[in-house]
């Protein structure tokens, strides 16, 4: 007898599984499509994405080639370049692009426009935050001795923490802002403490050892 109720029960479940087909069967291999077609879709969009990632890649590379190597006002050549490449690039190109577009506006005396570059730098969310305290820092390093001091201690303060990456630059404009305000104390004290700081890079070292020899211990 259990074997007769088990093949009833069997034969109820094939009736059933066929009228499921039968009702459902259609949709069931539209969504199949959908997943195979999903997943070639997702390749294809990686392929391209992939592609302009390249292609971004190259430009920035070739302008890179043209700011290190070419002299004097033609390095300003590869400016559209690198805005091109912000423009148009991955995040972190953006960020890198903005940054050399930045310095060579520095450099060709356009300081309006690379003050402009850092400031969205340095609020950009989506940047890694080295590179965003990087831009707050160039723009103090570019303000130095015209902005207004409170501002520039403010932007300053969080870049001269010990656990900053960039701590001993942000010291050492400190001490140029104290100069600039008339602390030579203050000064004084801070390239002391740098001139004698191993972990701080030697161009910084130095260059408090060259302060510290023009003003006096």
């Amino acid at each position: 007898m259990p074997d007769i109720f088990d093949e009833v029960e069997e034969d109820l479940r094939a009736d059933r599984a066929q009228a499921l087909l039968r009702r459902y069967g259609g949709l069931l291999v539209a969504a199949a499509v959908l997943v195979v077609a999903g997943a070639g879709g997702w390749r294809a969009w990686q392929w391209y994405e992939a592609k302009q990632i390249a292609v971004v890649a190259d430009r920035f590379i070739a302008a890179m080639q043209t700011a290190d190597t070419a002299k004097g006002p033609a390095r300003a050549a590869a400016i559209p370049d690198f805005a091109s490449v912000a423009a148009q690039g991955p995040a972190g190109y953006r960020t890198l692009a903005r940054l050399r577009e930045a310095a060579l506006k520095a450099d060709a005396g356009d300081l309006a426009g690379a003050s402009a570059l850092w400031d969205d730098v340095a609020g950009d969310g989506a940047a890694d935050p080295l590179l965003r305290d990087l831009a707050s820092l160039q723009w103090v390093l570019h303000h130095i001795d015209s902005a207004d001091p409170g501002q520039l201690a403010a932007r300053l303060a969080p870049l001269a923490a010990p656990n900053s990456p960039w701590h001993a630059m942000a010291e050492e404009a400190q001490a140029m802002l104290d100069l600039r305000q008339g602390r030579t104390a203050a000064a004084r004290a801070t390239l002391t403490t740098l001139s004698q700081d191993v972990t701080a890079p030697q161009g910084v070292r130095r260059r408090a050892e060259g302060l510290l020899a023009r003003i006096g211990t």
